[in-house]
């Protein structure tokens, strides 16, 4: 017999709420194509859409040691994530339920080709889950390249997956603490980018700035490939929100086009504030805008209309934006790539904004009943904060601890070299 496990807190709402739905968890071979489809797209996102955005960002002589780490933290998560990472997010803990899932499911134990979730495989809902695994760690990259030893980088994504992700998942979709609160992350604005973008910044921190930070760094190397890198990030992205409908119905239409449009008018927004303020818009600006609107609207775009996406994409660019200098030139942190900034910034933002803009007032599909704006951002500031909280202290004692077994930075030496041959013993170009 088919069972019925824990799915993304927002998706088993709509799903139970749906009258099409509410008494009909049969196999559907239309949204297990479709779910097919999102875990193509999310995988995307990081290989090779993630991979190339951060390796046009860097300096010629570390672009390969960027495309390393992506790919090998998609291998290793991948990994880590059948092994325990799954069952501890998605299973039932027990007396531990609050915190934290069980072991019952590890290796996939249990769960066969007829196992539904929903009207959906497992295994395939597994395999969505997977990518969003392999994306969250792969995202911290962008915090500290072109310095850190490729031993730390394995063993610190590897520790903080199941420390700092996979409890943070089971939290807020797995039937944790900040679920039964009434927590609104549709998809991953607490578990995805709080989480990688605390981490990022405390990483950075201890890790030390770039060799010249913060007045002589080198420029990005190769702008174009980072938009390229962009435009699989963007078309990926429907994957990772529309997807977590876990259906394909209208609630996967309406969050696939809030997105685009929150993603499109956070580009804008960036743009123009760089034109007002710099008397020119640059490619690698408006590229970094339309990714502030993508990570502050997944949050809410399962929630919100297109008015709300407006506001989300709009206040996205432009705080986000001030969120780069603050950090680059206030705390005099090298957050490389603005993972904290771009990432953490937005979808916290997004988390706390979907409070209101979920509300009919702005188009959204409305709060819970009984449960007013106020009462709703009251939850939600309480998920942003505690898993903020948990990001940075987890990840304290996790990169202290990497840095006592292995070391994390590489030696001035080193850094000049660059990572591609220091690291990896090959060049990404041969001029």
């Amino acid at each position: 017999m088919a069972k019925f496990r824990a799915l993304p807190a927002a998706a088993l709402l709509m799903l139970l709420a749906s009258p099409s739905r509410a008494e009909d968890t049969a196999f559907s071979a239309g949204d297990t194509a479709w779910m097919l489809t999102s875990t193509v797209l999310v995988l995307f996102m990081t290989l090779p859409g993630l991979a190339l955005f951060y390796a046009g960002l860097v300096r010629a002589n570390n672009v390969l040691s960027v495309l390393m780490h992506c790919f090998a933290l998609a291998c290793l998560m991948s990994i880590l994530w059948l092994v325990a990472g799954y069952s501890l997010a998605f299973d039932d803990g027990g007396g531990m339920q609050a915190f934290i899932g069980g072991l019952s499911h590890m290796f996939l134990a249990g769960i066969g080709p007829e196992t539904l979730a929903g009207s959906i495989p497992e295994t395939v809902f597994f395999m969505f889950q997977m990518t969003f695994a392999v994306i969250t760690p792969a995202l911290i990259v962008g915090a500290y390249p072109e310095r850190i030893r490729f031993p730390a980088v394995l063993l610190f994504s590897a520790i903080w997956l199941l420390v700092v992700y996979v409890p943070v998942t089971h939290w807020v979709w797995g039937g944790g603490w900040l679920a039964e609160m009434g927590v609104m992350d549709f998809a991953g604005g607490i578990v995805v980018h709080v989480t990688a973008g605390t981490s990022a910044l405390v990483l950075a921190w201890l890790l030390g700035g770039r060799r010249g930070f913060p007045g002589d760094l080198r420029p990005p190397h190769n702008p174009g490939m980072t938009m390229i890198g962009a435009c699989m990030l963007w078309v990926g992205w429907f994957g990772f929100n529309a997807g977590s409908a876990l259906v394909a119905d209208g609630n996967a239409g309406m969050a696939m086009t809030v997105t685009h449009i929150s993603s499109a008018m956070g580009a804008l927004t960036w743009a123009a504030i760089e034109w007002i303020r710099f008397g020119k818009p640059s490619l690698i600006g408006i590229v970094t805008g339309m990714v502030a609107g993508l990570a502050s609207i997944t949050p809410a775009s399962g929630f919100v209309g297109p008015v709300g996406a407006l506001i989300i994409g709009f206040a996205g660019g432009l705080i986000c934006q001030f969120a780069v200098g603050w950090i680059k030139n206030l705390i005099r942190i090298d957050d490389s790539l603005d993972v904290f900034a771009v990432h953490g910034v937005g979808g916290a933002l997004g988390t706390l904004l979907t409070a209101f803009l979920a509300t009919g007032a702005f188009g959204g599909l409305g709060l819970a009943d009984g449960v007013g704006m106020g009462g709703q951002f009251s939850v939600q500031l309480t998920g942003v904060v505690a898993v903020l909280v948990w990001s940075a202290v987890a990840s304290y004692v996790i990169i202290k601890l990497v840095s006592a077994i292995c070391g994390l930075r590489v030696s001035e030496e080193e850094e000049l070299e660059g990572l591609d041959l220091v690291a990896h013993g090959e060049r990404g170009y041969d001029l």
